[in-house]
């Protein structure tokens, strides 16, 4: 049965009041005694109060505010508001639990977003916010938008399941069937702000109360989909229900209803099934609800959700129902979730462009990774058991077994993670991991056969580090598909919760699961997309960024194989430096593939090559005997990694002289010397560090010595605008072995001790020589359906024709005669008429190109340079700006044509 209108949003509120006059631990939570707090404002002890603080807890955020109280005078309306976020950011500290963020929140009439933004402003020293604190905030956001994407896309799937009847029993029924998913999500779920899992669980909800609802509650569409195999419950008075017969145990997951579901919300009916059998199923269990034909009791439901809301202090998500002020988003952000192209192209008659909202996007995501793997196999292709076959050694065994092995860990890991029930899930992401696993390395292997001309790969396919990393990407790929790997953390994986629990399954995440060195993992990362053509951009930019984070901090990490080929380069003297500035200024071109990555010498010994000879292919191990000539070769990892570094650190620092020294531009030369020669010279200072701490660090040191007044407070400021910056970068630096500081500290203790020298060198008369500048490109991974700056232009760009039916003459007005390179153009003399335009300055001749059949009125066009309108001819003599534009376009196609042959001669050299 339905819910009974006892249970209102009137009872809801009341019960909402209820809890928030208690506190979450209030056994465990003394009271608050005014007498000790007299010296405080007595507004703030009754906020205290209020909130039932303990002592502790209201002496340390009165310490904090007083910190805080001239920074924030002028930002926050009121001092209470300030006071809350004081509240909230000590009992982080302190790890007292008085309060819900919620009832913080209704104490100082703030919504979720203002609050946090408020939280993050009281950073207005580097020490003010822990990463404890800026942890749990991450987290309270990313917890909340997905909580809010799932509440929209519950709201409208509501009204296209439930029929409106005058009795408010469709309200009703959806308050209760929310209020269970957000206690199914929590009880599921350690980690609730997987956005995935979490509307899969709300899809088998819903399915859960369709079948139970009674037909003139549903909608035509879900009454037929329920009355194909079952009949569905009628309304009995309670006193009547001793005399109905007992109908019997209907099926766990009514699978015809659940497909009926995943079709109208673009979601994978067996995935959703899945997720019915294991967790929503282990759920119900626990409620007695697995094949009970009645309909949960909103009591019941209600109040174990309300104990799990007090247990995690978080945000009470029964509010979303009601509208609540300290959840509803600022109208913008509304706007910015809905925002889509509602424009259809004109080819495109009758097609509706759907709003692009987070839940949508994450299924598009998903159904086009499985779509592109539909033709792979969980086991190798006959092309690639050939493969196998071909080598010297057959690895396929080795393959297998260590699938299976990684398979266990992996699965095993993602369920410790993500949920206790949530294993065969991992086992699932695992599968199609697989699966793209094998069909890189099949377009991996075919490209090193066109390369190599070589069949028998045995010395690669028996590397297990290569297929280590191999995998590890591919299930990297699926994981950011899911939604379920991100950057928020910055790829620090240590939270500061307090929760031994493991929750964060962000990059790094997976090398950890596979025991793999992010050195190691870099090696594959450009092949893999090269291979992979399918990849969307979202998700070669998140391996793009990946790259970035293991150059910038993860492939420093102490035991990492990158210090071993370093001494080894600096110790053999098979090179005087990994890479020499002299090459900064060419642009960043390679042939390596992953093959030669993985081959390339890693230990003394393993390889020895005369002077200039050839790398042996794949399929050999070379033996040369060591003479006196002989020389250790470079290592192709080693170099490329370099050569990224190096670009990467450039861009970084041009984006933090950009903000702060603009006024000085003749500094940044300077100061990237000095922080090349410590990546080339003093790398053992990146050993557990960050790139951007040694950047920081030597814009100070320059800054310094040329007498410019530029504080580490201002630097870290403007380093906290920067895309991928994490504060645990300038407020967690290593300074000695297991003792941790703010980057100031740092600088003093370690990075100018151990610089010093070279750094006065700066103030002298005779001062180091300068570094070249790095050519940056824009991306080292091209997308093909970009538009790309035609050279020597400022504002013209070109980019392919994405649908051969969507002729230029559909795209803009039928005033303009055009030109499409690839088109059929029609008649000769049409070249010949913008010939005759582009050498006549006799605007009425041009008008006549247009086809019309009489003289059309003139616009005024305003784009020429010195702000005239060519057009109505107000410009005196000469060439019109239209015409200048005209010829240079010709100039400019010639160059782009001449570029683009030039481009496929290197292609095919290739």
């Amino acid at each position: 049965m339905p819910p009974k209108k006892r249970n209102t949003g009137t009872t809801h509120s009341k019960e909402l009041k209820s809890a928030e006059s208690v506190s979450p631990d209030k056994k465990d939570s003394p009271e608050l005694s005014v007498k000790k707090h007299r010296d405080k404002d007595a507004e703030f002890v009754t906020l205290c109060k209020s909130l039932h603080v303990t002592d502790l807890l209201c002496d340390h955020a009165w310490k904090l505010w007083k910190s805080v109280e001239d920074s924030m005078a002028e930002i926050a309306d009121t001092q209470k508001r300030v006071w809350g976020a004081c509240l909230f950011v000590s009992g982080i500290d302190v790890d007292v639990s008085c309060f819900t963020l919620t009832q913080v929140l209704k104490a100082v009439i703030l919504n979720v977003k203002q609050f946090v933004d408020l939280v993050r402003k009281l950073d207005v020293n580097m020490d003010t916010i822990s990463t404890k604190v800026n942890s749990a905030l991450t987290r309270v956001e990313k917890k909340y938008d997905v909580t809010l994407a799932l509440y929209q896309r519950f709201e409208k799937t509501c009204k296209n399941i439930f029929a409106l009847v005058s009795d408010d029993q469709e309200r009703e029924t959806t308050r209760s069937c929310w209020t269970m998913f957000l206690l199914a999500k929590g009880r599921a779920l350690q980690m609730e702000d997987d956005l995935v899992i979490s509307f899969q669980l709300l899809l088998c909800t819903l399915e859960l109360f369709i079948k139970r609802c009674p037909s003139d509650l549903l909608q035509p569409l879900y009454k037929s989909a329920l009355s194909k195999v079952q009949s569905p419950p009628t309304r009995t008075s309670r006193r009547n229900q001793s005399k109905v017969k007992t109908r019997p145990p209907e099926p766990e997951v009514d699978f015809q209803l659940l497909k009926t579901l995943c079709e109208e919300n673009e979601c994978n009916a067996e995935e959703v099934k899945n997720v019915y059998q294991t967790s929503f199923s282990a759920f119900l269990d626990s409620l007695d609800l697995s094949r009970s034909p009645d309909f949960p009791q909103a009591n019941d439901i209600n109040q174990q959700y309300e104990e799990h809301y007090l247990k995690s202090r978080d945000i009470d998500g029964r509010l979303f129902f009601d509208r609540d002020e300290t959840v509803v988003p600022p109208k913008v952000e509304i706007s910015q979730v809905e925002r889509t192209p509602k424009k259809n192209l004109p080819d495109e008659d009758g097609i509706l462009i759907p709003p692009q909202t987070p839940i949508r996007a994450a299924m598009n995501s998903i159904q086009q990774l499985r779509g592109d793997l539909t033709s792979s196999g969980d086991q190798p292709s006959t092309n690639l058991a050939t493969y196998f076959k071909n080598c010297t050694v057959d690895p396929t065994q080795g393959v297998l077994k260590r699938l299976e092995t990684l398979g266990q860990v992996f699965s095993q890991r993602f369920g410790q993670a993500v949920g206790l029930h949530c294993v065969a899930l991992g086992l699932q992401r695992f599968k199609l991991g697989v699966r793209l696993y094998y069909k890189v390395m099949e377009a991996m292997l075919k490209s090193e056969e066109k390369r190599l001309s070589v069949q028998n790969f045995s010395k690669l396919l028996n590397d297990s580090t290569f297929h280590t990393s191999l995998l590890a990407c591919a299930l990297e790929v699926v994981m950011a598909t899911y939604g379920e790997s991100s950057f928020k953390t910055g790829g620090y994986n240590h939270g500061g919760s307090g929760d031994p629990v493991e929750t964060n399954v962000c990059f790094p995440w997976i090398l950890d699961v596979v025991n793999l060195s992010a050195f190691d993992f870099y090696k594959v990362i450009e092949s893999f997309i090269k291979a992979e053509p399918t990849l969307s951009k979202d998700i070669v930019k998140h391996l793009e960024t990946s790259e970035n984070l293991i150059m910038e901090r993860i492939a420093w990490r102490p035991g990492s194989p990158l210090f071993e080929l370093l001494t080894q380069e600096h110790e053999s003297g098979a090179a005087e430096q990994v890479e020499t500035p002299a090459s900064f200024s060419q642009p960043l071109q390679h042939n390596h593939t992953a093959a030669d990555l993985y081959l390339s010498p890693m230990r003394p010994g393993s390889r020895v090559l005369p002077p200039d000879s050839p790398a042996p292919p794949s399929s050999q191990v070379s033996s040369q005997p060591s003479t006196q000539n002989a020389r250790l070769p470079k290592s192709n990892s080693l170099s490329l990694f370099y050569k990224k570094l190096y670009r990467l650190a450039y861009s970084r620092l041009k984006i933090l002289c950009s903000y702060l020294l603009s006024s000085h531009p003749e500094l940044e030369p300077i100061i990237w010397t000095l922080f090349q020669h410590t990546l080339q010279h003093e790398h053992e200072l990146m050993r557990d560090r960050h790139l951007d701490q040694l950047m920081m660090s030597a814009m100070y040191a320059i800054c310094k010595v040329k007498s410019v007044d530029l504080r580490f407070k201002t630097i870290v400021t403007a380093y906290k605008n920067m895309a991928n910056t994490n504060q645990e970068t300038f407020k967690h630096v290593l300074i000695s072995e297991g003792h941790y500081d703010s980057i100031i500290v740092f600088y003093n203790q370690v990075f100018m001790q151990r610089l010093k020298t070279n750094i006065l060198q700066y103030a002298s008369t005779r001062p180091p020589t300068l570094s070249p500048i790095p050519q940056i490109p824009c991306s080292p991974y091209k997308f093909p359906n970009s538009p790309l700056r035609v050279p020597g232009s400022n504002n013209v760009y070109i980019s392919p024709l994405k649908n051969p039916r969507m002729s230029p003459g559909i795209m803009t007005p039928r005033s303009r005669m055009l030109v499409s390179i690839g088109e059929s153009f029609g008649l000769s003399n049409r070249f010949q008429k913008i010939n005759q335009m582009v050498n006549s300055s006799d605007r009425s001749f041009k008008r006549a190109l247009d086809m019309g059949s009489g003289p059309k009125p003139l616009k005024r066009l305003r784009f020429d340079v010195d702000g005239q309108d060519e057009a109505d001819g107000s410009k005196p003599g000469g060439e019109s700006t239209l015409i200048q534009r005209l010829t240079d376009l010709s100039s400019t196609r010639s160059r782009v044509q001449e570029q683009k042959m030039k481009e496929d001669a290197e292609l095919r050299k290739e």
